[in-house]
This record gives structure tokens, sequence and C-alpha cells, in this order.
């Protein structure tokens, strides 16, 4: 009772690790796995529901075969496996992209940056911080293509399923033989239709990206808060175990009362009194 009464006032306990509460390591921590999570996010929408489509459409054609091949493996491949194989090729072999960290010390140091939300990208994109940005951006790409290839994959299987349903309904048919031309019938009558439920796995993705973020943030030395838990998980700090986790699940809860919102925008026949 004594912890639910200090919660309320915004107090999660002090760290047993960092001897500090725990309410400032998460505000540290937090913004780093939130922008990360956010990244991937935006790769798992704007790229899994285009593959989704076009699966859906070239049925049983050469890029329907190469999208179902991409989403089994995305939803085979391990993590932490994936992790290191595109350290190990792009930053080790290649040496296009960083391996670990989130920005460049000598350019944090060169070029300070004036921290309004703990974003990076955002901070530096406001204040015209340029080299930390492109530092920021290279440091993420990898932990964010990780993170976010297995929900990729999911949103592309449920696209493409919902797709297929859709175009068989008789309203798309009518459409069809009105005269409307394909793209119409794709995007205006069939897409609409297809996202609800996939807005629902979007928005259940949300919750798992900040729980994946946990061994993603290890395997590249990301300062986030997954990172943050499994070391105060080794050490048996509850306090901080404890407000991880109730950040977690704020974050579920609010991802699907976002869900409810767009259901609304998405299927105009949903109202909610």
């Amino acid at each position: 009772m004594i912890y639910l009464k200090d919660l309320f006032h915004g107090d999660f306990g002090k760290s047993l690790t960092t001897h500090r509460p725990v309410a400032e390591d998460l505000r540290e921590y937090f913004p780093a796995t939130f922008e990360l999570t956010l990244l991937a996010l935006a790769i798992t929408v704007f790229m899994g529901i285009p593959l989704g489509i076009i699966s859906a459409v070239k049925r049983n054609q050469w890029l329907d075969h190469i999208s179902r091949i991409f989403s089994l493996t995305g939803v085979s491949v391990p993590i932490f496996w994936l992790g290191l194989l595109l350290q190990m090729v792009i930053s080790y072999r290649l040496g296009w992209l960083p391996m670990n960290g989130r920005v460049g010390a000598q350019i944090l140091a060169s070029h300070p940056l004036h921290t309004i939300t703990g974003l990076y990208i955002f901070d530096s994109l406001f204040t015209g911080n340029w080299p930390v940005l492109g530092s920021s951006l290279a440091h993420i790409i990898l932990p964010a293509i990780t993170l976010s290839y297995a929900s990729l994959a999911v949103v592309t299987r449920m696209v493409r399923s919902s797709m297929l349903d859709v175009m068989e309904q008789e309203y798309v048919r009518t459409a069809r033989a009105k005269g409307l031309i394909e793209s119409a019938v794709i995007y205006k009558h069939a897409l609409k239709n297809a996202l609800i439920p996939t807005v629902t796995v979007i928005g259940l993705t949300f919750g798992m990206l900040l729980g994946g973020a946990f061994l993603t943030e290890t395997i590249f030395s990301w300062p986030g808060m997954g990172r943050y838990a499994v070391g105060t998980i080794t050490s048996l700090d509850f306090p901080a175990i404890m407000g991880v986790a109730l950040i977690v699940a704020i974050a579920y809860v609010t991802a699907n009362l976002l869900v409810d919102v767009f259901y609304a925008l998405i299927d105009t026949r949903i109202r909610y009194s």
C-alpha cells in the first residue's frame, strides 16, 4: 500500500543499483528506448503495409513468393542472432555503419547537443546540430532494423491475409464491375477495410517492440531502458524492475487506446458515444 501511495505521487522508489530515484533513471533512459521503438515502428508500418498489399495483389507470383519467404524468416530468426549478424557483416566486415552506441563520443564532445526531449534525432534536427544528427542516424539504423524485423514480417502477413479476404467481397467485385481503375479498387475500397485488423496488430506491436528492445539494446550497447532493465534484473534491483514493468504496461494501454481512436478514423461506421 505504501508503494502504491508513493506511486501516485510519481515516486517509484530508490534503485538498489544506481542509488538514485528510479523515476530519475527512467527519465534518463526512456527517451533512447522510445526513439528506437518509434523508428522501428515506422519501419514496420511504412514497409509492412506496402509489402502486404503487393503480396496480395501479386498473389502466387514471384513478388508474393519473396514476400512470404521474408515473412517466414522474420518470425523464425531470433532477434539476437540477426543483430549479431548485422554487426559482423555491416559494421565489422564492411564498415558501413557503427557497431554500437547511440552517437559518436568524439562528435558529441566537439558538437554538444542541447537536449530538449532526450530524442537525439529530434533534438539535433530542431537545434540544427547536423554532425550529431548524422551520427545519431548512423547509429540507430542497425538496432532499428533488428528490432523491427519480426514485427515487419507479422504486419506484412496480416495485411496480405486481410487484403486477400477483402478482395473476395461483393462490394469489391461491384466496384470493379462499375469500371473503377484497379488502384482505386485496392486503395479506396479494399485497403480501408483490410486495415482494421492490421491496426490492432500494430498497436500490440508497439508494446512488443518495447519488450524486444531489451535484447536489441544489450547487443548494440544502446543506452536505453531495455539495457537498464537487464542490468537491474541481474542485480535483483526490485524497485527498478517494477518501475520498468510499469512503464511497459502503460505503453501497452496507451497503444491500445490509440488503436481504438484510429478505428473511428479508418472506418466511418465506427462511432464512440
